[in-house]
């Protein structure tokens, strides 16, 4: 199991979720910075300045929160990395030697789910941008037939590059980096008058919990939403590879791009309150409304390659997480089956559903405990860790690292339940079947307190996860490495 070929020399990449073979490990750190900047200098980084300053905060405020909430939540991202360098597989294989082979499964599902709903939500927002964009041309946005082609479009291109596999994307998001940095200049060059620093500067700030609210907006919108897949991009990486490295280009790669975007949206959201709201609707749209005709073609090609570029990642990860589930079918077939899925979602939201984003971050939250607990453990888990993972191992339930840990899935279980207490679904109309949580909020002021929309839930799950984690399992990681 642990050095199968994975036939690199053909046009499909054959690996699944077994170990990569020594020979192919020829990856180099700065390599890093390719997949995570091109997925991540999309245009729709901009509406995240919408999102932030909804919070009710001033433009300081949100401007220390982005910086911070976006680099911290990458560094995060580059932690994981790690494990995928120094064990050659996929993050939640390796994420195993947490949690036991089958004990693995349950956050292994959170995962898949987590990547699917954000590859589709990205898929979505490239379909509502073609027909936004087309209406400001004076075409029909409208128009069935539009919609039609734009999902058929977008879902091939992403299906596509992910059944393909590893390679064809690392040569594609080196190549979208040049073109959506290039245009995505030219945005900010064009909409720079658009700025009224007086009004921006004229926000007030806002209290304590409308800070941490929107500081975990941005985590978990940014490198907490990547976080599940983190290692998936490192597993071609030399073992001798600094762990230094891989973190910083890690980091680097994915912040550099959304630190500027998301300034710079700030600065256009704090100008004009209609921009501001209408980002909520249709973050693309709304972003190009202020651009004059000629530039709207370039600008749609590139805002729709940007967000396939981020989807690409998630389908490709996310096909790899369910193999690790247990479903036997190749690679190119599991990212397949997760490009149906995406479709179907597509097709829902944007012919039959009238609002999509409420429901969607209200998923993103529910999902973001668990997810939460899960990076908090297999960071500590890491940073524990001397020795190479046993390759053998991950794969065999009577092996080093056993069938089920039951301190990390009980830590998961009793962090999750915990956290869910502390955040609250904020969107009780468009999401009334999520407002179950937030039954420990009483504590903090209550459901119309200050803290009720800071998701306290997201940062206790974390942190709690991570130092029972880091004290609780020292022994028995001892124990593993040792055996």
């Amino acid at each position: 199991m642990s050095e199968t070929s994975t036939t690199t020399s053909t046009l499909i990449e054959r690996a699944g979720i077994e170990i990569i073979p020594e020979s192919e490990r020829t990856a180099k750190p700065r390599d890093l910075f390719w997949p995570w900047f091109a997925a991540n200098v999309s245009v729709f980084g901009m509406s995240y300045g919408s999102f932030v300053l909804g919070f009710g905060i001033s433009f300081w405020q949100a401007t220390l929160v982005s910086v911070i909430g976006i680099v911290v939540s990458f560094f995060l991202c580059g932690l994981i990395a790690i494990a995928g360098k120094r064990g050659s597989a996929p993050t939640m294989v390796l994420s195993r030697a947490a949690f036991g082979v089958h004990g693995q499964k349950i956050p292994g599902i959170v995962s898949w789910l987590t990547s699917i709903g954000w590859e589709t939500f990205l898929a979505i927002m490239a379909v509502l941008a073609t027909a936004t964009v087309i209406t400001q041309l004076g075409g029909d946005g409208d128009s069935i037939v539009l919609k039609i082609i734009a999902t058929v479009i977008v879902a091939a291109l992403i299906v596509a590059a992910s059944v393909l596999g590893y390679h064809t994307i690392m040569k594609m998001q080196s190549v979208l980096t040049w073109i959506t940095g290039a245009v995505t200049i030219l945005y900010v060059i064009l909409a720079v008058p658009h700025i009224d620093f007086a009004a921006v500067l004229a926000r007030p700030d806002g209290g304590i919990g409308q800070v941490i609210g929107a500081l975990v907006m941005v985590m978990t919108g940014f490198g907490l939403g990547w976080i599940n897949i983190a290692a998936d991009w490192s597993r071609y990486q030399k073992r001798t590879a600094s762990d230094a490295a891989i973190v910083g280009w890690n980091t680097f790669g994915g912040a550099i791009a959304p630190v500027i975007l998301v300034v710079f949206g700030l600065l256009l959201a704090g100008s004009d309150q209609e921009l501001m709201d209408a980002v909520g609707a249709d973050p693309i749209g709304a972003l190009a409304s202020i651009l004059p005709v000629w530039v709207l073609v370039p600008f749609l090609l590139t805002a729709v390659l940007a967000l396939v570029s981020g989807a690409v990642l998630g389908i490709y990860s996310s096909g790899l997480t369910l193999i690790s589930l247990g479903i036997r079918i190749p690679r190119p077939s599991a990212a397949a089956i997760d490009g149906v899925i995406l479709t179907l979602g597509t097709i829902y939201v944007v012919f039959f559903s009238a609002d999509f984003l409420g429901p969607f971050q209200s998923f993103l939250i529910t999902l973001g405990v668990p997810l939460a607990s899960w990076a908090g453990i297999l960071i500590a888990d890491i940073l524990r860790r001397r020795k190479a993972y046993d390759e053998d191992g991950l794969f065999d339930a009577n092996g080093r690292y056993g069938a089920w840990d039951w301190t990390s899935v009980g830590t998961l279980v009793v962090a999750s339940i915990i956290g869910w207490g502390f955040v609250l679904n904020g969107f009780a109309d468009a999401a009334p079947w999520n407002n179950w949580q937030g039954y420990f909020l009483g504590l903090v002021g209550g459901a119309d307190g200050d803290w009720a929309y800071a998701n306290l839930g997201v940062f206790f799950a974390l942190v709690l996860s991570f130092l029972v984690t880091y004290f609780a399992r020292a022994a028995k990681i001892r124990a593993q490495e040792n055996g």
